[in-house]
């Protein structure tokens, strides 16, 4: 009989952090409490208390988890493209939640909410605002040295523009709007982004 291997503690981390954020999606930021997350991760409040001792450091590394698909997996992916006019596509596209269940993107949902009361969610919140609006700036820079975008207005703008339009559209998805789905939020982005940088982005 095969016996059962132990995990690792960083790895019971790891199921942690997404116990914490199932907890948040189903009670809320400020409703989650040490028992939901014990509950959603099968163990004790005791177990979860070994491996994070203070409720608000694991709740804070849930979000930073739900965050690294905005910035961290959409820079992996854009060094995999080389041309500026198909970065630009691929970074709206994966911008968007999936559907009004997106998971990441209701726990965003949750962390702006919260923002305004709690510093640290503030602080989380306008760390990645910042670097989606670097990355979307640095790709925008790009294709303009390459004769590629003619671009209406300076690259911060724009850039920021589209994080904005980003979130809004984002937004919509999750509140169910009945005309706007990922494939319309994206090509009304898509729209905007023509605009601005003078090209078809036909990808």
């Amino acid at each position: 009989m095969r016996v059962a291997q132990r995990k690792s503690r960083s790895d019971r981390r790891i199921d942690l952090i997404e116990a914490a954020r199932r907890a948040i999606i189903r009670y809320g930021i400020d409703g989650v409490q040490l028992s939901h997350v014990a509950e959603e991760a099968g163990l004790t409040s005791g177990a979860v208390l070994y491996h994070y001792p203070d409720l608000a450091e694991l709740l804070v590394e849930a979000q930073h988890a739900g965050m690294e698909r905005f910035y961290e997996q959409r820079m992996r992916r854009l060094a995999t493209i080389t041309g500026p006019a198909e970065k630009l596509v691929v970074t709206i596209r994966s911008g968007l939640p999936t559907g009004p269940l997106d998971p990441d993107v209701r726990l965003l949902n949750e962390l702006g909410g919260a923002a305004g009361r709690n510093r640290v969610y503030g602080v989380l919140l306008t760390s990645l605002y910042d670097r989606q609006v670097s990355m979307y700036q640095s790709i925008l820079d790009t294709g303009a040295a390459l004769g590629v975008f003619a671009l209406t207005a300076d690259s911060v703008t724009v850039a920021r523009n589209l994080v904005a339009l980003e979130d809004a559209y984002g937004y919509r998805i999750t509140a169910r709007h009945p005309l706007i789905g990922p494939e319309e939020a994206a090509e009304l982005i898509l729209s905007y982004a023509r605009t601005v940088t003078g090209n078809d982005l036909d990808f």
